[in-house]
């Protein structure tokens, strides 16, 4: 076996919908690590998309084609929940049953030294609050100059995770803190640059008020009024396939990130010898979501390929 893989003992969440053939890649990775718990959350098919029963279905037949002793716990819908509701009771029912979990959803093929990256740490700072967080993401690609395997940050990067329970307890789907934390103007407090906190005021207020169907800036939102903090790789570790018409958000923008070339971390870890965010990496990764150029090259190409498709529908 290449000496990338590495048999885990901690539970592995897995996130399902309706694309058999990312799912199919996620799923081989993660048979390789050999978890001995598999948590499988899926959403159930949508009343106006007619394939997706017969596409919900052949997910749900991978899960069931496994050649390795292993326990599997299923938390099938049948009916569709949409994102927020959907990953949201799924992560609820994971952090329930266990005390920790690496999550991964059907579109993020991990690198092999992902889990156990993920299971080091899990363990290192099970008893530390401050760590809520545990990515595999690097939008970076890499911090090439740091000496350590991980560096600390602000932000929670959700394209392969882990996370505990006494973390997950603070999360809140319906975010009922945010008018007071809006209000009270904690946010300029929070980023430190007041045009960042708007862009940042925007999105929480659209989620707050049910016009984005997501889970996931909630749980950044949690960790961030907790004061919390997240370990994210030195490498990326993880490569998003799920880019394209069949994405639940992906088509909509971020195609600069799609399929992120991915690096194994070295063993033994190299721990950091304090617990400092990393401003020069955070300050980074801001600019790189505040880019008016990336953005604006996102929705030409949107605008592109809309136009082109109702072109060749004619």
């Amino acid at each position: 076996m290449n000496m990338f893989y590495y048999k885990i003992k901690t539970p592995v969440a897995f996130i399902i919908f309706n694309r058999p053939e990312t799912t199919k890649r996620v799923f081989e990775e993660i048979a390789k690590a050999r978890p001995q718990k598999l948590l499988v959350i899926a959403d159930g098919p949508r009343v106006d998309h007619l394939d997706d029963v017969e596409k919900c279905a052949a997910v749900r037949d991978i899960i069931d084609g496994v050649d390795w002793d292993y326990e599997v716990l299923k938390n099938y819908s049948d009916v569709n929940l949409g994102c927020k509701r959907r990953v949201s009771s799924g992560l609820d029912w994971v952090f329930d049953t266990f005390e920790e979990a690496i999550i991964l959803e059907d579109d993020c093929l991990p690198h092999p030294t992902f889990f156990r990256f993920c299971e080091e740490l899990l363990e290192r700072y099970r008893d530390d609050d401050r760590v809520m967080h545990i990515g595999g993401n690097n939008f970076l690609c890499s911090r090439e100059n740091l000496k350590y395997s991980y560096y600390f940050s602000m932000y929670s990067q959700i394209w392969g995770w882990a996370t505990w329970r006494r973390a997950w307890k603070y999360y809140d789907v319906e975010m009922k803190l945010w008018p007071t934390i809006r209000d009270n103007e904690w946010m300029e407090s929070i980023f430190d640059d007041k045009q960042y906190a708007n862009y940042r005021k925007k999105i929480w207020d659209n989620t707050y008020n049910g016009k984005i169907d997501t889970w996931d800036y909630q749980w950044l939102f949690a960790m961030l009024i907790q004061n919390g903090v997240s370990i994210l790789p030195k490498m990326n570790l993880i490569s998003n396939i799920g880019f394209g018409k069949d994405a639940t958000h992906a088509q909509k923008g971020g195609k600069l990130r799609a399929g992120l070339q991915t690096s194994g971390v070295e063993f033994p870890l190299r721990h950091p010898l304090f617990m400092v965010r990393d401003a020069i990496a955070d300050g980074n990764y801001k600019k790189i979501n505040m880019n008016w150029k990336i953005r604006l090259f996102e929705n030409l190409q949107r605008i592109v390929s809309k136009t082109l498709f109702h072109r060749l529908s004619r």
